[in-house]
């Protein structure tokens, strides 16, 4: 629920030594609303390579078999590979390692991205964001050690998922090729929502690789 009282204290985070005891608290100051104020940049910083990283790659399945599951029981889809204990009325997302070859690139746009076909049919199965603009916040929402109740607000729990995306392009998109892909391989572990079914599923990369030129 959106805090609109006018003097709560500003959300706090503490990062558990474990990945299971890794969770954001909020917590009350005692000097009247003195506390820092909430940086969504540099707590996924500090927890990106010791807690978000690891987790991906212990919860991923293989984008296949992950998006088979989703499309005939999304809950069970999401109790093995996402997080079960998501809001009621969020839609489920997985983490997932997606690997194939490139069939089609779009970086004319600064929400660049790029089509993978993953089972060799030669069409695309996933659409693989690469930045540096990138949309949703399917990173955030994969992880069951983040909950909307640990926020002090809407507007906190928003700006944590973008932060998200920011350090992916930053430490990861913003150093993959951007030429001549079509035909180039790429490896993929990150994340999507479960859509509409009527578009691709759009994985967020928080490890990305691809290949030479064929």
């Amino acid at each position: 629920m959106l805090n609109t009282k006018p003097n709560w204290p500003i959300l706090a985070v503490m990062i558990g030594i474990s990945l299971t005891g890794c969770k954001i608290l909020p917590t009350k100051s005692g000097d009247g609303g003195n506390a820092p104020a909430f940086n969504p940049d540099k707590v996924v910083e500090e927890i990106w390579a010791a807690k978000v990283v690891p987790y991906l790659q212990q919860k991923a399945g293989p984008f296949a078999q992950v998006h088979a599951l989703a499309t005939t029981d999304a809950a069970a889809a999401g109790a093995k590979y996402g997080n079960p204990n998501k809001q009621s009325n969020s839609p489920w997302t997985f983490a997932v390692r997606l690997e194939g070859k490139i069939v089609a690139a779009n970086t004319q746009s600064r929400a660049a991205t790029v089509d993978v076909d993953a089972d060799g049919d030669g069409k695309a199965d996933a659409r693989v964001q690469i930045g540096p603009a990138v949309r949703g916040t399917a990173l955030r929402d994969s992880l069951d050690f983040i909950q909307f109740n640990d926020f002090t607000n809407q507007i906190d729990f928003a700006q944590f998922g973008k932060a998200f995306n920011s350090h992916a392009d930053k430490t990861v998109l913003s150093k993959l090729p951007r030429e001549a892909l079509e035909g180039r391989s790429a490896k993929v572990l990150g994340a999507y929502t479960l859509g509409s079914g009527q578009d691709l599923p759009l994985v967020t990369p928080a490890e990305a690789e691809i290949g030479p030129k064929p």
